[in-house]
């Protein structure tokens, strides 16, 4: 199940329980939405709550970014878990947005709602 809230142009999405391909296909049309109305997007993927995900998910996640990663401007993921930061950094691979991984949701929101914010180290 997944939650879906905007806040101006960001897209804050928050992955509960099994994230299907239903709930995928919701964010699709949500990117590809936002992006006809305001060009490229900014989105938080919040994962901490996840507990698995369907197959796939995981093919559809390539086949969108390969077909539409370069509508994201930034793509923050929250989440304390190694394979799916490893996992967003894969995606990266597929579009020029800025991909960065965080374990804490109030720095996500802020650096993916502010475009002019840099991390530092």
């Amino acid at each position: 199940m997944i939650t879906i809230e905007k806040q101006d142009d960001l897209i804050i999405v928050a992955v509960i329980s099994e994230f299907t391909i239903a709930d995928y296909k919701q964010f699709e049309d949500e990117v590809i939405y936002q992006s006809c109305i305001s060009g490229r997007v900014n989105v938080v993927i919040d994962l901490r709550d996840m507990i698995d995900y369907t197959v796939d998910v995981a093919w559809e996640d390539l086949k969108f970014m390969r077909e539409h990663g370069n509508d994201f401007a930034r793509i923050a993921v929250v989440t304390h878990d190694q394979w799916q930061a490893w996992s967003a950094w894969i995606s990266n691979l597929f579009t020029d947005a800025q991909v960065i991984v965080f374990e804490d949701y109030d720095e996500a929101v802020s650096w993916a709602g502010n475009e002019n914010e840099t991390v530092s180290d």
